[in-house]
């Protein structure tokens, strides 16, 4: 059975960066590009129009930017659309927000074709793009400089109460960007047990990966940037 291709929207200002990423997506057996937007605005409408299983978002764009365009996917589309935040700059503060806002991971524009490819196979898999020690980088860096997060850190605790000791002290470890086999050493544990923790953490406060834990653990005070 002939599996279906990932149907991608691509979002970018750039008329140009767009056709050269239709040019090598489209060129794949198990992608197809279904649409483009020049503006955040116009790639929320897409998403809502289209449905795409992910959408390649550049960060900087008129009218309404990549990051805010996440956001309102995010809310509206969680369920059937990922993002992939594309981004000029490595580790550019605004990565930071938009994987607050619910982006599945970064890469950067300079990447080569067989990077951008994988990423677009790990984000529709259901994969995180960027390692947890990156995102922790990431967060150190920009967090202090950045605004509060919205509704994480106002309702931190009381978020946070539906977890055991354990999967608090579970979400603390991946925040500061232990992998699985890690935490069971420091917590001496099965990684198995390890996996399962993360996966009722998931669940419990309704998150999409562990990119998404770390910036959770960011937001709620949980984890601190170090000095």
């Amino acid at each position: 059975m002939t599996q279906n291709p990932i149907r991608l929207l691509l979002a970018d200002d750039q008329a140009m960066v767009r056709a050269g990423f239709r040019m090598v997506l489209d060129a794949q057996t198990d992608m197809s590009v279904i649409g483009e937007a020049g503006d955040g605005a116009e790639a929320v409408r897409l998403a809502g129009e289209l449905s795409p299983d992910v959408v390649l978002m550049d960060i900087r764009m008129p009218t309404m930017d990549g990051v805010e365009a996440t956001r309102r996917i995010s809310e509206a589309y969680a369920d059937a659309t990922r993002v992939l935040v594309l981004t000029t700059f490595d580790l550019d503060e605004y990565v930071y927000a938009a994987l607050q806002a619910g982006a599945s991971g970064f890469l950067l524009k300079d990447a080569g074709p067989a990077e951008l490819l994988a990423a677009i196979r790990a984000v529709h898999s259901g994969e995180s793009v960027v390692a947890p020690s990156a995102t922790r980088r990431l967060l150190e860096r920009f967090l202090p400089s950045l605004p509060a997060g919205p509704l994480e850190q106002r309702n931190a605790q009381e978020r946070l109460s539906v977890l055991t000791e354990r999967e608090r002290e579970i979400l603390v470890e991946v925040g500061r960007g232990l992998t699985n086999s890690e935490i069971a050493g420091k917590l001496f544990l099965a990684e198995a047990t390890v996996k399962t923790h993360i996966g009722h953490i998931l669940a419990k406060l309704n998150l999409r990966d562990r990119i998404q834990m770390v910036v959770l653990a960011y937001d709620t005070g949980l984890v601190k940037p170090q000095p």
